[in-house]
């Protein structure tokens, strides 16, 4: 996801396909960023991540610092997931859903999963929306 941020560059990366309710490439994987800190670290492990989830999907930027904050993320959810007791329960369990993953860690690391795979389909779409613009 980070590599396909990147080479759209920063033009193409903050802008939003013409479709009711789409979101540019920097906003989804802002987004992507803060769905596994939240659900990986604050969840999961009990420690706070901030977390602002409706400026994810406004959020926009120089794909350079994005990458780095990829980087960022991507270290610490190896450190996330290698602390997790994938049998035990969060730490800090979510009350505003009642959702079978949430039972354990394990549960809610493929909630992370699952959340990373369907961005990366969107992200993929919209890069190639946004490569049919005429130029």
């Amino acid at each position: 996801m980070r590599d396909i941020v990147a080479e759209l560059g920063d033009d193409l990366a903050n802008r939003r396909p013409d479709l009711p309710g789409a979101n540019t490439p920097f906003a989804i994987l802002t987004h992507c960023l803060g769905v596994a800190a939240r659900w990986a670290s604050t969840v999961n492990l009990g420690e706070v991540v901030p977390r602002d989830r409706d400026a994810e999907f406004t959020a926009s930027g120089a794909v350079a610092d994005l990458a780095t904050d990829t980087d960022r993320t991507r270290i610490a959810l190896q450190e996330w997931v290698s602390r997790s007791d994938v049998h035990a329960p969060p730490a800090n369990p979510t009350h505003e859903r009642d959702d079978w993953y949430a039972a354990t860690q394990g549960g809610v690391l493929m909630h992370v999963y699952e959340e990373l795979a369907q961005h990366r389909g969107q992200l993929e779409v919209t890069r190639d929306l946004l490569h049919a613009l005429p130029q």
